[in-house]
């Protein structure tokens, strides 16, 4: 038992000395001692006092795999205050009963006592101040996040590994110091980077950032201090920081929860990012230094994680519709929403930082999207183009404005996002319209030339109606996609309109036909004796006229026109036809008085009646005065002036439609008919007219199978003579 004076060895001081000899030869080893340390050396002061030695913080990095474990659980433990093992093996009575014969320590009792007993702060702080702390007592400020004060006692610990480095003895504690600096940085800047994702979403002022700028400018000032060569510097603090608030962007734009629906997540990454920016610009920005430019790194930081976003659901397979609206959210939401927000769009754009997506990516989105309406587009067309789409059930111009909307939605789309995606899309629509237009002519072909003995007449003509009323709109979307400029499609262009055109002529051929097939016999009449006298046949033809331009209200203005221009071409060539046919010779100048009188009477009718049709052809008009001028005429020189006239307005006519002409005037002087028909001649030579296009034939489609010559005698004195002949015995 102890006596009462508190000595336990004061019985036996034999068991005293072996009791002090075990303790001394304990003293020493980690990582309950304090080293040892040879007497200050003179001069030295403060600068020879050692630092605690922490051998056991540095076993950590000799075990792999466990190092952030093992961390982990320093930090979560409480580490005491270190005291000496003396204290710890003889209490308090046994520490003063052997004051006076333990070697000196290196820890000022103040640190050891005082604090414990509610010295205060203060009291802590200054002793810290006056003694390097140990490995785990820098951890613990790491872990209170005292990073001011753990940033310095880590650098003046890198100091001491640095000063040891050169010497010549090899040294074991300058290894270990220098992985203790390692892993103390590592904590610390884990600490650091923790603080600085923090501060966004606190949404106000966050004062631990202070404590991240100040450990920036120490750290910087450190880098500046030591040469250039020495082990783990420069640390680039700032460099760091920069990389740390990019990843704090990424993980809170990764936090933005993903929803169903494209649309809706990036909306979402959208309000995230400029509600970030807002915070950043009113409570984190202002807390760092100017020099910094911590906006415009938090901008950029933002606009990288946004980036990889839309990148990794680039690389996803997308619908059409969804590859239009991750394009156009790229070209025109966000520069709209984002840059051009009220509170953070004039910083973002001052900050120049280009596109989210690479030009490679954003080509590849574009083509993939048109591949896919290339793919699409043929399919719903076919659909539409079905043999049973032609018949009560869904007429032809709805086939026509199905398919034109279905296309105008891609090439109202595509130009919105970039012009260039635009053009592509038109040039690619284009081929795909031109393929349906010719599957399209080859249905209207077969439908027309057979469509069925069981149609009634009037339902040839409403079908025609509704089928040429598809080539308007077409016509349109044509032009429409080759005015986008792409330097291919003016092949793509001919190849449409020939297909539309030859659906027109179909179209056009099955609603004239009756017409014409009922205006035959009254054509038939023309140009003869009774014709002079009565104008029944004329005026059917006018009737006939007037009635089937009622039935054409349902046509769109544009084919109606063709229709009617080509109709009163047709009846000008049928009435001008037997004429030429010389079914009446003028005998004498009255009775060419009268034919040219009722030739103007008539073209007069013809030219109101279509003028009232609307007809688009005036140059129709000026034929038959033409022709009844080469009636009235007598002079040579004036019927070879109104000859070139009539040449120059109708490149087409020839020498035998004059001469037939002549023939009908009963102009019998050869001498006559050779000066005026040589000027036809002439201007045939002269001018070698190309071929005219259709809709401006006329004489070349008025064949004179042969020239009447006129004889030297009156025709009717002939014919009396040939009845007294017959009368003879």
């Amino acid at each position: 038992e102890e006596e009462e004076d508190g000595d336990p060895f004061a019985a036996n001081p034999e068991s005293r000395y072996r009791r002090r000899a075990t303790l001394e030869r304990l003293v020493g080893l980690a990582p309950f001692g304090r080293a040892r340390r040879p007497p200050p050396k003179d001069g030295d002061g403060d600068s020879g006092r050692a630092r605690r030695r922490s051998e056991d913080f540095g076993l950590l990095r000799r075990l792999p795999g466990r190092r952030k474990a093992s961390v982990e659980a320093l930090a979560e433990r409480p580490v005491p205050k270190r005291s000496s093992l003396l204290r710890l093996a003889l209490g308090t009575r046994g520490r003063r009963g052997s004051a006076g014969e333990r070697p000196p320590t290196v820890e000022s009792e103040g640190v050891s006592d005082g604090d414990q007993d509610g010295g205060g702060q203060r009291q802590e702080g200054r002793g810290k101040a006056r003694e390097p702390l140990s490995v785990l007592e820098i951890l613990e400020l790491i872990q209170r996040r005292e990073l001011v004060a753990a940033d310095e006692q880590i650098i003046a610990l890198e100091a001491e590994c640095v000063a040891l480095s050169p010497s010549p003895s090899p040294v074991p504690a300058a290894g270990r110091q220098a992985r203790d600096v390692a892993l103390l940085y590592e904590a610390l800047l884990a600490q650091l980077w923790a603080v600085v994702g923090e501060a966004v979403p606190a949404g106000r002022p966050y004062p631990p950032l202070r404590s991240v700028i100040r450990v920036l400018e120490q750290e910087e000032a450190a880098d500046r201090r030591h040469p250039p060569g020495t082990p783990g510097r420069p640390r680039a603090l700032r460099r760091r920081w920069q990389e740390a608030v990019g990843r704090a962007a990424g993980e809170r734009l990764a936090q933005v929860a993903p929803p169903a629906r494209l649309g809706a997540r990036l909306a979402a990454l959208a309000a995230r990012l400029v509600g970030d920016l807002g915070a950043v610009r009113c409570h984190v920005a202002p807390a760092y230094p100017s020099e910094y430019g911590a906006f415009g790194v938090y901008a950029r930081g933002y606009h990288r994680a946004l980036a990889q976003q839309l990148g990794a659901l680039a690389q996803r397979p997308l619908a059409v519709p969804d590859l239009y609206l991750l394009l156009d959210w790229h070209s025109n939401t966000y520069p709209r929403e984002v840059l051009g927000h009220p509170e953070v769009g004039a910083l973002l754009q001052a900050q120049a930082l280009g596109p989210l997506l690479p030009p490679e990516t954003q080509r590849s989105l574009e083509s993939s999207c048109i591949a896919a309406v290339k793919v699409r587009a043929p399919w719903q067309a076919r659909g539409r183009a079905r043999d049973g789409d032609w018949d009560g059930s869904m007429t032809g111009t709805r086939v026509a404005l199905g398919l034109a909307l279905l296309l105008r939605a891609h090439v109202d789309r595509a130009p919105q996002i970039t012009p260039e995606f635009g053009m592509e899309m038109a040039h690619s629509l284009l081929g795909v319209l031109v393929t349906f237009l010719h599957s399209f002519q080859r249905k209207v072909e077969r439908f027309l030339e057979a469509p069925g003995e069981a149609t009634p007449p009037d339902g040839a003509t409403g079908r025609a109606i509704a089928l040429v009323n598809c080539c308007p709109p077409f016509r349109t979307f044509v032009e429409r996609l080759a005015q986008f400029g792409h330097p291919e499609s003016e092949e793509p262009r001919r190849q449409a309109h020939a297909a539309l055109d030859k659906v027109t002529r179909l179209c056009n051929h099955v609603l004239t036909q009756r017409l014409f097939e009922d205006l035959k016999p009254y054509f038939n009449k023309l140009m003869k004796r009774k014709w002079l006298t009565s104008s029944d046949a004329f005026d059917a033809i006018v009737m006939h006229i007037t009635s089937f331009t009622q039935k054409l209200r349902p046509l769109r203005p544009e084919p109606y026109q063709v229709l009617v221009s080509e109709v009163h071409r047709r009846v000008l060539i049928e009435y001008v036809r037997p004429l030429l046919q010389v079914r009446l010779v003028c005998t004498s100048a009255k009775m060419r008085a009268r034919v040219a009188a009722r030739l103007g009477d008539e073209a007069r009718q013809l030219r109101e009646l279509f003028s009232r049709l609307d007809s688009t052809s005036p140059w129709l008009d000026s034929v038959v005065p033409r022709l009844r001028e080469l009636l009235v005429l007598e002079d040579t020189a004036a019927l070879q002036m109104e000859v070139g006239v009539l040449v120059r307005d109708f490149p087409d006519v020839r020498r035998k439609h004059v001469a037939a002409v002549l023939d009908v005037r009963g102009l019998r002087g050869q001498a006559a008919r050779q000066e005026i028909l040589g000027v036809v001649q002439d201007l045939e030579q002269s001018e070698a007219e190309p071929g005219l296009p259709r809709q401006r034939a006329f004489f070349s489609e008025l064949a004179v199978t042969r020239e009447v010559r006129c004889l030297p005698f009156h025709l009717p004195r002939l014919a009396r003579l040939s009845r007294l002949r017959l009368r003879r015995p």
